[in-house]
């Protein structure tokens, strides 16, 4: 295998045992430096130019993009999955998982538990997401932010209201989220490789510090995770689109709660406490994905017109609770099941012999029209009591929104640059 390591620390820690690791093995190996790609839109296939000169074949690519380059980075892996170049962590699920934001609310769908999570904007919604999320103390965290940086607790309310004020006014996002006690400056860092977690630490923040980072000088010591807190790291990196992921956990009162998912975790970190060899796993995974590599479904699926990918409720009216996927009447219809979702269980191509029971969830390709009313209807969203939606005739009558939210002079307006 011919594997590139996108990386611009070719003397870090997790480089060099990547490349070590690689070399051991028989592979062949190089660092490139993300920003020294070009990307070459100008002839019949997509290509890439690496120092001036057309980059040559690679099997696999391991992009371990840092924060400040994740836009251009993203340009590139993007160009690579266009050359069918294999790589475990897609364009689309390090841009996912880089902004906090959009992977909490990816997260928030899928029944991964997390802590309470509010995001705001104006002034007047501060004080209510505050109260929202359980009151202070809260963490207030920057959208984009690494290795601690970027997170803080705010002991009170006012504290609270004034950091994230102060941020607001510098053009910053933040999140406003339920402080875990529970946790006492500690949380948990799992290592996701496909559909298994290969080591896992404890790591605990040192004297009054609640981030509990390495690099904030955390301790860490090696952990056997059981499987609620395996099949959650598994769930959350693979929701994200990561198959190489560090997935960040707290240990709440309920159960795991995912803070974070990591698209390019460090190796100096777990490997001391852990002992193993983490980047030897990580390298024996990509190679033997190369081979086959996993395909986007939906648009791999989808470019035969009428047919696509739906996933089918199996409810008491669908008649088919009871009956074998052979007896469902899916198959005189030409629906294939690809998957059936059982509670946190996931069955990839069930037998036809396999029983279906209430609740279960068919991911199913077929023509959409003979799939529509097996459709599960739209979920509804549930009001909380405390913060049940206004009705329209509660609203006063002159209440302008252009007026009251009016952007200041040389404010940019809603949907313009900067407003996000």
């Amino acid at each position: 295998m011919k594997m590139a390591i996108l990386s611009r620390a070719p003397r870090s820690y997790s480089t060099q045992r990547l490349r070590t690791a690689a070399l051991d093995r028989g592979h062949e190996v190089k660092v490139l430096d993300t920003l020294r790609f070009a990307i070459d839109l100008s002839g019949e296939e997509p290509d890439l130019m690496f120092r001036g000169k057309p980059l040559s074949n690679y099997d696999a690519v391991l992009p371990r993009i840092g924060a400040s380059i994740t836009y251009f980075g993203l340009a590139v892996v993007r160009q690579m999955e266009q050359m069918d170049i294999y790589t475990p962590n897609t364009s689309a699920g390090i841009g996912n998982s880089r902004d906090k934001l959009r992977a909490s609310q990816i997260l928030s769908r899928h029944n991964i538990g997390m802590p309470a999570t509010m995001f705001v904007r104006e002034r007047a919604d501060v004080l209510p997401a505050i109260r929202a999320v359980g009151g202070a103390p809260v963490v207030v965290k920057l959208l984009e932010g690494t290795q601690g940086i970027g997170v803080i607790l705010a002991p009170d309310t006012k504290v609270a209201e004034a950091v994230i004020e102060t941020l607001h006014s510098t053009r910053q996002n933040v999140l406003i989220q339920r402080f875990v006690a529970e946790s006492r400056g500690r949380d948990i860092r799992a290592f996701v490789l496909g559909d298994r977690v290969v080591a896992a630490m404890r790591r605990c923040a040192r004297d009054d510090e609640f981030r509990s980072n390495v690099h904030r000088g955390g301790t860490t010591e090696a952990i056997e995770l059981d499987e609620e807190y395996k099949r959650t790291a598994v769930q959350a990196a693979q929701i994200m689109g990561l198959r190489v992921a560090g997935v960040d956990m707290l240990e709440g009162s309920d159960g795991p709660l995912v803070m974070e998912v990591n698209s390019s975790p460090g190796l100096e970190g777990i490997e001391a406490a852990t002992g193993l060899d983490v980047a030897g796993a990580v390298v024996d995974y990509i190679a033997n994905q190369v081979d086959v590599p996993e395909l986007d479904v939906r648009q791999r699926l989808t470019v035969s017109t009428g047919y696509g990918v739906a996933e089918l409720q199996v409810g008491e009216a669908s008649g088919m609770v009871g009956r074998t996927i052979d007896d469902s009447g899916l198959r005189s219809r030409d629906i294939v099941v690809l998957t059936l979702n059982r509670g946190t269980t996931v069955i990839p191509n069930p037998k036809g012999s396999r029983e279906l029971e209430a609740e279960d969830r068919l991911l199913c390709f077929g023509r959409l029209e003979d799939m529509r009313d097996l459709v599960p209807a739209r979920r509804r969203r549930r009001s909380r009591p405390s913060m049940q939606p206004l009705d329209p005739d509660d609203i006063p009558q002159d209440y302008s929104d252009s007026d009251a939210h009016a952007p200041a002079d040389g404010d940019p307006g809603v949907g313009e640059k900067g407003s996000r």
